[in-house]
């Protein structure tokens, strides 16, 4: 009907036909005007995926793109990953082969390493059937008997290293530890002893360390350096000792600290002594002697050294985001992978740790004055409660839809994974957590209780199918999960056991209220903490609980902070703490729907006034429909709502349907079998 020449010829590019139809040319626009937009359109081409292989045993000179010719490090492959056209590709998958990936310094993510457009997430992804170990540690071997019949083997270790822990064949050792050997009258310097302390023979006296437990709180368990000893006084190491026994009292006949989380001082002897050459007497104990290099280690049964995998720690961070708003990494993706053997020396410092709460600590030379503190005192700090976090192996700030999927976070010295401020839309998903010194998982922070920016806002992230056991193996105030200031978030269908503290710590800033006054102001709204199983914990530390609570949750009940269905039995403190724990400012909370039993304190506690509103009401909170030992009774007024909760004395009389809905889901439940490579 238009044109019948036989000479349409057709040139294609990438994604349009364009015709060249000889001298009708005014006929084929008007073709083109009549026609519908996209009739001369082809279908673009399917993106292509992209995949690269790294093995420790391949080579950086390898093209990477097949398994049979892996790239050998994890630099290199990021490298390549860079120079893909993430608008253009399809997926992008960095598959790791088993095996151990050995860092000297930290895998950096920046927005160069973003997924996104037809890429989709950017997956680092092991093997088929296999596990890839990225770690920080250092192999020790050269392992002898000091003397002929000694229990006691060494081995030389890299010049420069300092590390708190190591590792037999998967298996942390304690460092040497023991009881104090000497009668001591504490002084603002320290202590001083009878005549004749015999540490004053013991060798390197400055890398011994004194351990609290309890000794800032029910809740601590600071440790501070000794920084040498005579025959008659020990010296602590500053400022560790200043920051642990001069904290600031408050001048309102309150009794109270400025902090007003704790004490003002260790007043206690130390529970402990470690890292002496001299306590190094029973199986499993070791000692670093820094000033010859040397390991010295007693074996467990069943070890032998000379064949032995042995791992000393000595980086710091294994992976982490540049920290920085301009540059955030997004659509990034980790799955079946262990990170294993970060360390973290701060506490053999002077710094020693000067606990808070949490792990969170008191540093600096006048920290104990100042930080936090804010408008309390002269030169304080602020925000208040801004005290210092404990690292992360795994750290990620500003970021964007960075996942987590079957990792594992073992054999760590400080915290596992920190998804810090700034971090969005992030999931950990049917991760294991174990065998960690403090925190399992750290979610948001305490500096930025009101953000300026909505870059600065922690949000969206969830937390489910996931296994935390074991961990504070070290600082043992620790906590499974630890949320500060975070907002539409969700930790959920977890399972937590086996922890000496808290299984779920959230929110922060609500201490002022012990003097009547208000929270710290947050952003903090619609988190939730629902179906989780938590069992067997607080097993050493006292004053927390299964999930506890702190500070401003949300602006109403609707926004506020949800704490459902979770289960809890087997919390092993005696006195101190609850086990739905609302403490100071908790504002905005329901509690609907758990269950509880097999306990040594109350279920549920507390009431506290609302100083946020001024009113003489109480900090709002909605408990209903639970199940537990000794409950609370029924109560409408003043803000707080108790009702139709039952009173049981067995598991038994809990519905199937609570017990049955909490805990790992079913099509997760192979991680708790999981076992480090």
């Amino acid at each position: 009907m238009f044109f019948t020449r036989e000479h349409a010829h057709v040139r294609k590019s990438a994604k349009k036909v364009q015709l060249f139809i000889g001298s009708y040319r005014v006929i084929a626009a008007l073709v083109c005007a009549l026609l519908p937009i996209g009739v001369l359109t082809l279908p673009a081409h399917a993106a292509t995926a992209v995949t690269y292989f790294v093995s420790p045993s391949g080579s950086d000179d390898n093209s990477g793109t097949s398994a049979a010719a892996p790239f050998r490090t994890l630099t290199k492959a990021q490298t390549a990953v860079r120079a893909v056209d993430t608008s253009t590709s399809g997926p992008i998958t960095v598959t790791l082969a088993g095996g151990v990936y050995r860092l000297t310094k930290t895998l950096t993510f920046t927005a160069a390493d973003s997924g996104g457009g037809t890429a989709g997430t950017v997956w680092w992804k092991a093997a088929a059937g296999q596990t890839p170990v990225i770690s920080g540690g250092t192999h020790i071997t050269g392992w002898t008997r000091t003397g002929t019949g000694s229990a006691i083997w060494s081995a030389p270790a890299p010049t420069g290293l300092d590390t708190r822990q190591l590792y037999v064949d998967g298996v942390r050792a304690q460092r040497a530890t023991g009881s104090l050997p000497v009668s001591v009258t504490q002084t603002a310097t320290g202590y001083t002893t009878a005549s004749g302390d015999p540490m004053a023979g013991w060798r390197n006296p400055s890398a011994i360390e004194f351990v609290y437990r309890g000794g800032l709180g029910l809740w601590t368990e600071p440790r501070c350096p000794v920084a040498s000893v005579t025959s008659t006084a020990i010296t602590m190491a500053q400022p560790c000792w200043n920051n642990s026994t001069q904290r600031v009292m408050r001048t309102d006949d309150s009794g109270r600290t400025y902090n007003l989380v704790g004490r003002k001082s260790i007043t206690e002897k130390p529970t402990a002594v470690e890292n002496a050459y001299e306590l190094l007497d029973k199986a499993g104990e070791f000692y670093l002697d820094k000033s010859e290099h040397r390991f010295y280690y007693i074996p467990r049964a069943g070890e032998d050294l000379t064949t032995a995998d042995v791992e000393a720690p000595s980086l710091d961070t294994l992976v982490a985001s540049s920290g920085k708003a301009s540059d955030v990494p997004s659509h990034v993706g980790f799955q079946g992978i262990q990170f294993s053997y970060a360390n973290y020396t701060t506490s053999n410092t002077g710094t020693g740790f000067s606990e808070i709460q949490a792990t969170y600590q008191i540093t600096g030379a006048n920290g104990y004055a100042t930080q936090g503190l804010c408008d309390f005192v002269s030169g304080g700090t602020c925000p208040y409660g801004n005290w210092t976090k404990m690292p992360a192996a795994v750290r990620f700030t500003y970021d964007r839809s960075v996942h987590f999927d079957h990792d594992y976070f073992v054999h760590l010295g400080a915290a596992g994974l920190d998804l810090g401020d700034g971090s969005q839309n992030a999931t950990v998903t049917a991760c294991v957590f174990t065998d960690i010194s403090g925190n399992g998982l750290d979610l948001g922070g305490v500096d930025i209780p009101q953000p300026s920016t909505s870059a600065q806002h922690t949000s969206g992230i969830t937390v489910k199918d996931s296994h935390f056991y074991d961990i504070a193996a070290e600082y043992h105030g620790g906590v499974a999960v630890d949320a500060g200031y975070i907002e539409t978030s969700t930790i959920t269908h977890n399972q937590i056991d086996h922890v000496p503290y808290t299984a779920i710590s959230i929110g922060w800033g609500g201490w002022p209220d012990k003097v009547s006054l208000p929270a710290q102001p947050n952003y903090s709204n619609n988190n939730t903490i629902s179906n989780n199983l938590v069992h067997d914990h607080m097993s050493l530390l006292g004053d927390g609980g299964a999930v506890y609570t702190n500070g401003i949750t949300g602006t109403s009940m609707a926004t506020g902070e949800h704490v459902t269905g979770n289960v809890v039995h087997d919390q092993l403190n005696t006195s101190g703490g609850h086990v739905l724990y609302t403490d100071n400012g908790a504002t905005y909370v329901s509690i609907l729907g758990n269950a509880v039993w097999n306990i040594n304190v109350s279920p549920w506690g507390s009431k506290h006034g609302n100083y946020t509103a001024g009113d003489g009401t109480y900090d709002p909170t909605d408990i209903e429909g639970n199940y537990w030992p000794s409950g609370p009774s029924d109560y409408d007024s003043k803000g707080v709502l108790i009702q139709g909760n039952h009173n049981i004395t067995a598991a038994d009389q809990v519905p199937s349907s609570i017990i049955t809905a909490a805990g790992i889901e079913a099509q997760y439940q192979s991680i708790l079998s999981w076992q480090p490579a």
